[in-house]
């Protein structure tokens, strides 16, 4: 086993949705009973019954503004700080807490890899018996521990750098020649233009892992063309890791331990192979038993396997946020608006929301992807004015015409 972190990397896609759809039952009945918050989301669900994605694709999405708003109003009641959805408490089983803006306080358990990064570190190339160099902060925020226990998982000995500093990072690097980087690539860069100005010698790192930013494909080759094999993980605080890059460059594929639906934005509604939607995950972690948590990001599955040989979903990474809520006329119009619009006409497939025109005088456009039927401009628009208690035009467009960049309403208006 010296190409792949484990057996669980190449088992058959069949055996892998098995296993996955298997433990789902059990996942929900240990939420409902050890998580309040959860047990209060999927009240009436019968978690014997979870057996399918389809099955799964009925459960409510919870998104991370509904988490906070739980978390907000459990503390201000005096009550669990982490607003029921934690199914440990404080002590033994819970040897750190983290907090992210918000804030939203996250809590860890004891399992060994607990936020399961090793896996991409692996793929990365971080081996047992070396030193990793870890930048990401150590305040309050759990992306460093997130890293650090994976490393460890590998078998790498970590120095915990932090943010800042640089000189005294480009000291340490020097002396101490780390094997590998984590952290974000924007650091990175930063450390590598101030060890060229300085004549400080980092050339023991030769691979990385990064993450917290986008990572353009331009900024992987300059540090590439430095000699740097660098790699982007796809992780969260609620989540752990959801996707990492491997020697493919090929989009990232889906950790193990997750569960991962591209949905419409604003909805719970899985989209079709390779349609740009919200990524949804369901973490199959005991003590912080997410189900079809909505993390905002727009992301698409990518078709076809892993060169590498590892044979998870892959998805095409980070492709922007699904929260397009938009003010318009004093009012706001939700992406979940748009798409009970759509519900209402079996003959529209999809539609996108343009807001255009200056300040103070917004016009507001439906474009909708159909064939065409009697009176649909007019059906269509009425609802519009139903649903957002706003008037708008309404234009009908040929099915497949609209980007497939998981907008569902684009805010097109000048700010000048």
């Amino acid at each position: 086993m010296t190409d792949y972190f484990d057996a669980l990397e190449t088992r058959t896609p069949a055996e892998r949705e098995a296993a996955l759809m298997a433990a789902l039952p059990a996942h929900i009945a240990h939420a409902q009973a050890h998580s309040a918050a959860m047990r209060e989301i999927l009240a009436g669900v019968d978690a014997a019954s979870i057996t399918s994605r389809a099955a799964l694709a009925r459960l409510p999405v919870t998104r991370k503004s509904e988490l906070l708003a739980r978390q907000q109003a459990s503390r201000a009641a005096g009550r669990d700080a982490f607003g029921g959805f934690a199914a440990i408490r404080y002590g033994a089983a819970m040897p750190r807490l983290y907090a992210s803006p918000g804030p939203i306080y996250e809590p860890e358990g004891t399992a060994r890899d607990y936020w399961r990064a090793a896996r991409a570190m692996f793929a990365a190339g971080f081996r047992a018996g070396e030193l990793a160099h870890n930048a990401f902060s150590y305040h309050m925020t759990p992306g460093a521990f997130i890293m650090e226990s994976g490393a460890h998982a590998v078998g790498c000995t970590v120095f915990p750098a932090g943010t800042g500093q640089t000189e005294q990072q480009l000291q340490a690097i020097a002396e101490l020649k780390p094997h590998a980087y984590i952290g974000t690539p924007s650091f990175l860069r930063i450390l590598v233009e101030k060890a060229a100005e300085s004549g400080a010698d980092i050339s023991s790192i030769t691979k990385g892992l990064v993450g917290g930013e986008a990572f353009p494909p331009s900024l992987r080759d300059w540090f590439t063309e430095r000699g740097m094999a660098i790699y982007q993980s796809y992780a969260t605080a609620d989540c752990g890791l959801i996707a990492y890059e491997t020697a493919a460059r090929e989009g990232l594929l889906l950790d193990e331990g997750v569960i991962v639906e591209i949905v419409r934005p604003g909805t719970g509604d899985p989209v079709a192979e390779g349609e740009v939607g919200e990524v949804v995950v369901t973490v199959l972690n005991p003590d912080y038993p997410l189900v079809r948590f909505g993390t905002g990001d727009l992301s698409a599955v990518l078709a076809g396997p892993c060169p590498t040989g590892r044979t998870a979903t892959r998805i095409k990474g980070w492709l922007g946020r699904a929260d397009q809520t938009t003010k318009i006329r004093g009012m706001f119009v939700h992406p979940g608006q748009v798409a009970e619009i759509v519900k209402r006409f079996p003959e529209v497939q999809r539609a996108r929301l343009i807001v255009s025109g200056e300040m103070a005088d917004d016009q507001m456009k439906l474009l909708v992807e159909s064939g065409g039927a009697e009176g649909l401009v007019q059906r269509v628009a009425d609802a519009v004015r139903d649903v957002t208690k706003l008037r708008g035009d309404v234009e009908v467009v040929t099915p497949g015409s609209l980007p497939n960049d998981g907008k569902v309403i684009e805010d097109a208006r000048s700010y000048k």
